[in-house]
């Protein structure tokens, strides 16, 4: 987009000896999605990328509050691009408004010589202590400040108190910001109604590695056999997919109704009558597992199968075996899962409170998306993708060629317009 250029204190000169401008990004720990991210953005010759974590939990062993097990992530966080820990003044081992907390920021986005040390900062989040600490330096060293996040406006009920707050906040915040990164269409009109027309916005989607996701899913083929024995499911038998945290907002439950239903209503195909009925594949763990469990039983389901967590290498196994991947969260700002599933090559049936949906799916092309919370429409989705033997493959290609266009490059090309717009860099 074209961006108005920002006022003189958010630009700085060509003053890398290197040639290169001096990028930190400041984020609150690794995380498995952006790691490859930061590896294709550290490739750019002419981008010096420092990563700044404030906490180390994701590289070791830690147990994750969602999945509600202990968790050590099967892909290379750390590889591929410069990155240091801060040093901790707080560090509480989860992640929340005021935790990770890291001393000495501004020293750290400060030479010796008390010239900046950055050309531009690059910020994950606006809600955390941390976060509002380094855009404070940076605003002092006169260091622009580029702002991503993935808030949208179809959040959780809030009182006018907190929203007038809320609004307030933006608007000290907007001085010391001078680009935002959008991740995709409904993150865009969060940052307009609240910052407004004015902030100059620079796509940068929320995108996964689509090549390994593929590449695992082709090579998973030949296992298939083995994983549908694993989890007893005939050869030939459809397979409905659930990947997520087994939290109430996933709402998992809501699938298992919806599956019944569907189930009642789907007619045997004649050439196979007792080979085309879909199994429900449930992967994850968390504190919603047991309650599951108990209602599978009640409905008498006998074709669900709890998969428990899996690591992000073993998902694609799991998207080729499946004919429809299913997501009914409420409050998903994104759902990047979804974008792992297409890159795979299957359909997505997600709800209205998936923000991936309003760029990623249409009805009856990538997948089908129901209101959320509306188990019937959930349940018809369903029946429209097995409306024919064909129509969810036809779906899975037309998912795999349109995330083909949401992927990293995406995202280079909208830092270094956001990079351009906000420092004298990349203009010429």
């Amino acid at each position: 987009m074209t961006a108005p250029l920002p006022p003189d204190r958010h630009t700085t000169g060509r003053s890398s000896a290197s040639g290169r401008l001096r990028l930190a990004y400041l984020v609150s720990h690794p995380i498995q999605y952006q790691a490859p991210l930061l590896r294709r953005i550290a490739q750019e010759p002419d981008i010096d990328l420092t990563v700044l974590f404030g906490s180390d939990l994701s590289v070791r062993r830690y147990k994750d509050q969602g999945f509600g097990v202990e968790v050590a992530w099967d892909t290379p966080l750390l590889e591929g691009y410069r990155s240091e820990f801060l040093k901790p003044w707080r560090d509480s081992g989860s992640i929340s408004p005021a935790s990770p907390i890291s001393r000495g920021l501004y020293r750290r986005l400060r030479q010796q010589d008390g010239s900046p040390a950055f050309d531009a900062l690059w910020v994950h989040g606006y809600a955390g202590i941390n976060s509002l600490l380094a855009i404070l330096a940076a605003n002092a060293l006169g260091i622009p400040v580029l702002l991503r996040a993935e808030s949208w406006l179809a959040d959780r009920v809030r009182n006018p108190w907190k929203l007038a707050l809320k609004q307030a906040f933006f608007h000290l915040l907007r001085p010391g910001v001078a680009a935002v990164l959008p991740i995709g269409t409904a993150n865009q009109a969060y940052w307009t109604h609240y910052f407004g027309d004015g902030i100059p916005q620079f796509r940068m989607p929320y995108a996964v590695d689509n090549q390994y996701f593929a590449r695992l899913a082709q090579a998973s083929e030949a296992r298939q056999t083995e994983l549908r024995s694993e989890l007893g499911i005939p050869a030939g038998r459809p397979v409905i997919l659930f990947a997520s945290k087994l939290q109430q907002r996933k709402h998992a439950d809501h699938l298992l109704e919806a599956y019944r239903r569907f189930l009642a209503s789907h007619p045997s195909h004649p050439s196979h009558p007792s080979n085309d009925r879909p199994c429900l594949v449930i992967v994850g763990d968390g504190a919603e597992r047991p309650r599951l469990e108990e209602r599978t039983r009640q409905l008498g389901l006998e074709d669900v199968r709890f998969a428990g967590f899996r690591n992000q290498s073993e998902l694609p196994g799991f998207f080729a075996l499946a004919s429809v991947f299913v997501l009914p969260s409420r409050h998903e700002p994104w759902g990047l899962i979804v974008n792992e599933a297409m890159a795979a090559g299957c359909p997505a049936i997600v709800s209205t409170d998936v923000g991936c949906h309003y760029d990623l799916i249409r009805d009856g092309v990538e997948g089908w998306v129901f209101p959320a919370g509306d188990i019937e429409a959930l349940a018809d989705a369903l029946r429209r993708v097995f409306a024919s033997p064909q129509s969810a493959r036809v779906m899975g290609h037309n998912a795999r060629k349109r995330i083909q266009s949401w992927s990293y490059e995406e995202d280079v090309q909208g830092l270094r317009s956001a990079l351009a717009c906000a420092t004298r860099w990349f203009r010429d």
